[in-house]
């Protein structure tokens, strides 16, 4: 059942899929913690891999920059591959002073200044948010594993490279956790789609403070919010 975007096969994804945005860091998770994996996909490099943690079969599948790719991908796994739950697994920018690089912060919602839920939502504001029982689930296996996390609303925004000051300032009034390019998209696909999603990421940049990690560091360097995702699914 290939797509024009995914020639895997009808059965091959599961029906729990983590999505880091960086096909790399898709095949480190694969390798790392997966059990008898086999790879899924690469069309246009785009890497996917099934295989069993713990006994619980799941797949690994980038999604890419931005929320016309990650909406993309989230469709096609729901639609023509029976995909039931969506986590994904990233990085993000920071603005408020008490975040750190390397913190953990989970999306209960996301705001955005993308047209995309809006446009589908007859030119309404859409609230996009998360199942609660991904995020109840991440959050007893983070007490478990001793792991802090901070739970609140993600800024998903459409410009990577953005100048405008005044409204970083306005995300930090308000509280926003989390700037990211996926999240308010992908929740918008799997709640027209029925089913359950959620975003967790690891700060890899502060904005205000203009500190970051490097691309190496982002490929291999997030393992406890892997290993909050892959524990929550058990």
């Amino acid at each position: 059942m290939s797509t024009l975007h995914i020639n895997g096969k009808k059965n091959d994804f599961s029906d729990i899929v983590l999505m880091p945005g960086d096909p790399v860091r898709a095949r480190y998770i694969a390798e790392t913690y997966l059990n008898n994996f086999v790879q899924v996909n690469d069309t246009r490099l785009m890497l996917a891999y099934t295989g069993f943690y713990k006994n619980r079969r799941v797949s690994i599948m980038s999604h890419g920059i931005g929320i016309p790719s990650a909406s993309l991908y989230t469709r096609e796994l729901i639609v023509e591959f029976n995909v039931k739950k969506i986590i994904r697994i990233g990085t993000c920018g920071a603005v408020r002073d008490d975040i750190k690089l390397r913190d953990i912060v989970i999306s209960m919602g996301a705001c955005t200044d993308s047209s995309v839920n809006r446009i589908k939502f007859n030119n309404h504001d859409f609230s996009a948010i998360a199942d609660f029982d991904l995020i109840y689930n991440v959050f007893l296996v983070s007490k478990k594993l001793n792991i802090k996390v901070l739970i609140g609303n993600f800024f998903t925004t459409d410009s990577f490279y953005n100048d405008n000051i005044e409204m970083l300032h306005i995300l930090k009034k308000y509280n926003i956790l989390g700037v990211d390019m996926e999240t308010a998209g992908i929740y918008g696909v799997a709640s027209e789609l029925k089913v359950q999603a959620l975003s967790i990421c690891t700060v890899s940049d502060h904005i205000m403070k203009k500190e970051f990690l490097s691309s190496k560091e982002r490929e291999s360097s997030f393992n406890n919010m892997i290993e909050l995702a892959l524990e929550s699914i058990l």
